[in-house]
């Protein structure tokens, strides 16, 4: 498939509703026809993108098993994003100006919108119909206007520099690495950002802060190893004082609203706890803020390894509460047992709360669906979709 009559219109004219609602349904009904074999077309996506656009190569690293499993993530979200613009607006905003690190430009959107609608055509064979080709095609229109608008409106740099300064073990498979930047990078509590180490060159590493902006630019990240984690295992291990990172534009809209009137709800599992902490420190610079009550889980005790900060930070904050969430460690006493999906749904439905859900993606999705059951309202409910390796 040619890449060229992708872009037919910049910016693309929005559909009328009854036209977007029948876009939105043909796309998502053929997507589910080729997700079991997601894997295999990520594979021949990047097969066309090369030889579209053979210079696109020396962006992504030799191993691309990350990178494919990153591209499913982004596609699957935009799938299920896809009539909310008002949510897939940003991101896409967002995700264009994170590109703007690798040098992105209109021809390789082009390649990419080519190879995109290229391998789904492939695996729906007689499914790739004129009305599933014109839906799939508007919908690219639409992400790319975004995304380039999105990089086309950014005025500061591409990426930063940042060098560590700090890095010890916070567990035996947690580290804290503090970088600091030439000037303070313009992110807000809650955010993420993507980051290349010099050990795994190619491979970015979205990493959120547990700290809220600083003067001085120093960002601490709170890092796990995860298994098969390429990035993540170097940066646990092997991280030393002086290191140079670089590090994308702020991206991701995890915040508290200070004016919804409503009572917060944080649930943080495992290195989820980085965001959280940051907002944290950011509400407690406030003199007013809501009723907030924040869940915090691991497996183990040893799991909640910043847990005693999060303590420290409730007790000079009387509108804050920390409840501890462990499941494995049934004898531990002062903490509650159990999922996080089971615990903070045994506490109530909090249809009365604004909440933020931050962890790995198994752990999001738990707890979203157990919180959606138990009759939380989606719109009060917020998470970013790129947390892992």
């Amino acid at each position: 498939m040619s890449a060229e009559p992708l872009l037919t219109e910049y910016p693309p004219s929005r559909p009328a509703p009854a036209r977007a609602n029948e876009m939105v349904s043909i796309i998502r009904s053929s997507f589910a026809e080729v997700e079991d074999d997601a894997e295999e077309l990520a594979k021949h996506f990047y097969s066309l993108l090369f030889h579209l656009a053979p210079e696109t190569r020396e962006l992504f690293p030799a191993n691309m098993v990350v990178q494919r499993s990153r591209l499913l993530r982004a596609l699957v979200h935009v799938v299920q994003m896809v009539d909310h613009p008002d949510e897939l607006g940003p991101f896409l905003s967002q995700l264009g100006r994170d590109h703007r690190k690798f040098g992105v430009v209109t021809k390789h959107y082009n390649a990419v919108g080519g190879a995109l609608l290229g391998a789904i055509a492939h695996f729906l064979g007689p499914g790739w119909t004129p009305r599933v080709q014109t839906a799939w095609t508007e919908a690219f229109n639409v992400v790319s206007h975004a995304m380039r608008a999105g990089a086309d409106g950014d005025t500061g740099p591409a990426c930063w520099l940042g060098r560590v300064v700090g890095h010890r073990r916070l567990s035996w498979d947690v580290a804290m690495v503090q970088v600091q930047t030439g000037q303070p990078i313009p992110y807000h509590a809650g955010q993420y950002l993507s980051v290349e180490t010099p050990r795994r060159p190619r491979l970015w590493r979205y990493l959120s802060p547990a700290n809220a902006p600083r003067e001085d630019g120093i960002i601490e990240f709170h890092v796990r190893a995860v298994h098969n984690g390429w990035v993540s295992r170097a940066i646990v291990a092997h991280t030393e004082r002086g290191d140079t990172w670089r590090i994308g534009p702020p991206m991701g809209r995890l915040t508290v609203d200070p004016d919804s009137g409503r009572d917060v709800l944080m649930v943080a599992g495992g290195t989820g706890m980085a965001p959280i902490k940051a907002i944290l420190e950011t509400m407690a610079q406030r003199s007013d803020n809501p009723r907030t009550e924040v869940f915090v889980g691991g497996r183990r005790w040893e799991d909640l390894y910043d847990f005693a900060s999060l303590r420290q930070l409730s007790y000079t904050n009387p509108w804050l509460n920390v409840v501890p969430v462990v499941e494995e460690d049934e004898g531990i006493s002062g903490a509650e047992h159990g999922t996080l999906a089971d615990v903070v749904t045994r506490y109530g439905a909090w249809k009365d709360h604004d909440a933020l859900v931050c962890g790995s993606p198994s752990m999001i999705r738990a707890t979203v669906s157990r919180m959606l059951v138990a009759g939380t309202p989606l719109d009060q409910i917020r998470y970013d979709p790129f947390t892992m390796d």
